[in-house]
């Protein structure tokens, strides 16, 4: 049997789940200059060598999310990363009377220098005894480390410290005695009749009429729309086909085109939304070329069979009913998940990593600017203007957010560890799929964007961190605004409701999804 063109990334995300245990290994550190040795060296804390013997490491906590590591590295240690640096630079250069390749080390240090072979060999030696470093005291570290190499000699040990923030240690408070309250399930017939008309507008017919259109009918529009006199090049757009009162264009539209027959023009001012000219006020010309009446059908047992799979109108109102009970029980669910982290949150004590917070902060801003910005056509005035805020207002909401994420990422994630939560691959794959049709995107290319940008673990963090979500939510006490105790069991046993949730909450602190879905795209326009 073939195997769909969705099966093989799938299986490649599957074979990564494997390999993601729960175990976060250190960042290696960028490449570093040699400098000369500092006037004043940090002192080593008074603690017991780590790792191996023949290389001294020891750990120094700065604050509860930093920490120092101080290595003493043996001159021996570095002898594989200088014959590796010595083969480079061979194939880097070319000295006459030799072949590439074939040139001596002391060739070598006669011609470009000791001390650039010694810098390409500590760069290329400091990840490994960085990382050796973290492991050996199993150090749950966030993001790059600085880096200080902070006394080396040629033929002597290497000493340098490493400091790097780190996951703070967490204790979960008793969650039992949460209690919030969400909206009641109520359906109205109002409610029932709303659904049963929209059901109708999908199902509408137009007609063309010789008179003036009126609120409710379709009319086809030549639009030009011009700044400071002069018509903007993507301002122009015929045979537009708009719903009078539908609000879904142009403010002003409405008033403009109202009472005007086939054939007839005007003119009104509006604030562009979109496009080169955003959020400037546009002189916009319109010309009505056809009005055409909508005509609902009429609400009968005829329509049912029509509209749906059911012979009565009668049976169509019951399914109706069913309907809008799960949607108000999914939304129910929701609001309690919502609600019960919000109370979680606000119980457990969290410091966060400053260095953390200010890049979190930073890449908000960049992806808003470089990405939202660029797609819709904003810029800093515009988006502010739409938002009604200031900067120093919207700033505050991006720090206020970005504190929440983090804040978010590691209560759920520590929970995780504490209630021993795993996600098998049925999980997984349920998730991907999901994710999948939430970025607008095939199984296939956003299973290959996962596997190829390294996002496999982000996407079982997910998983995971609504999984946990879901423990707490199923331990508290949830009412409804009627005082009734709300069964959650039925929706917490359902897989997109909790991944739902933890979905927006991972989007408050996880980066990756934006960035797999965008490498996606970039991929699929390749």
């Amino acid at each position: 049997m073939r195997r769909s063109a969705t099966a093989a990334p799938l299986v490649q995300v599957l074979c990564k789940l494997r390999l993601y245990t729960g175990r976060r290994r250190g960042e290696h550190p960028r490449a570093v200059r040699l400098v000369g040795r500092p006037d004043r060296p940090p002192q080593a804390p008074d603690v017991s060598p780590i790792g191996d013997p023949t290389v001294k490491s020891a750990v120094e906590t700065l604050n509860p999310t930093r920490v120092r590591l101080t290595v003493e590295v043996p001159f021996e240690e570095l002898k594989p990363s200088l014959d590796a640096a010595y083969k480079k630079i061979n194939q880097q250069v070319t000295v006459p009377g030799f072949r590439k390749g074939k040139i001596p080390a002391r060739v070598i240090d006669q011609r470009f220098g000791r001390g650039a072979v010694l810098e390409e060999a500590i760069n290329d030696a400091l990840p490994k005894f960085y990382t050796e470093a973290v492991n050996g005291v199993e150090l749950n570290v966030l993001g790059q480390p600085d880096v200080d190499i902070t006394e080396f000699n040629d033929g002597d040990e290497l000493k340098f410290t490493a400091e790097v923030d780190i996951r703070p240690t967490i204790e979960i408070p008793d969650y039992s005695g949460i209690e919030v309250t969400v909206d009641a399930i109520e359906i109205s017939d109002e409610d029932v009749d709303k659904s049963l008309e929209q059901l109708r507008e999908r199902f509408a017919s137009t007609s063309p009429v010789e008179r003036a259109a009126a609120e409710g009918d379709v009319v086809i529009l030549d639009l030009e729309a011009a700044v400071d006199g002069e018509v903007l090049e993507d301002g122009v757009a015929k045979g537009v086909s708009y719903t009078i009162g539908s609000g879904q264009l142009l403010e002003g539209i409405d008033e403009a085109v109202t009472g005007l027959e086939a054939g007839a023009t005007a003119s009104f001012e509006s604030e562009l939304k979109g496009g080169s000219a955003t959020g400037q006020t546009a002189t916009v010309k319109v010309e009505v070329t056809a009005v055409q009446a909508r005509e609902l059908p009429a609400l009968d047992d005829d329509f049912a069979q029509l509209a749906s799979e059911f012979d009565t109108l009668e049976e169509l109102r019951a399914d109706s009913v069913k309907r809008l009970e799960r949607i108000k029980q999914y939304d129910q669910a929701t609001q309690a998940q919502e609600k019960v982290l919000d109370a979680l949150l606000e119980l457990t004590e969290v410091p966060l990593p400053e260095k953390l917070l200010k890049d979190e902060i930073e890449t908000r801003t960049h992806n808003l600017e470089h990405h939202q910005f660029e797609a819709q056509g904003l810029d800093w005035d515009s988006f502010l203007a739409a938002e009604g805020k200031t900067r120093e207002e919207f700033d505050a909401e991006i720090e206020s957010q970005a504190r929440k994420g983090i804040k978010t990422q590691f209560v759920l994630d520590e929970l995780v560890s504490k209630e021993k939560l795993s996600v098998n691959q049925e999980e997984l794959t349920e998730h991907l799929m999901r994710r999948a049709a939430g970025s607008g995107m095939s199984p296939d290319q956003f299973a290959q964007a996962v596997v190829e940008g390294g996002q496999v673990p982000l996407l079982v963090g997910e998983v995971a961190r609504g999984k946990a979500l879901a423990v707490v939510v199923e331990a508290v006490k949830v009412l409804d605004t009627n005082g009734e105790v709300v069964d959650l069991e039925d929706e917490d046993e359902d897989a997109e409701t909790v991944e739902a949730t933890a979905a927006t909450a991972d989007e408050t602190a996880d980066k990756a999804p934006a960035e797999v879905e965008a490498a996606a795209e970039e991929k699929t326009e390749a």
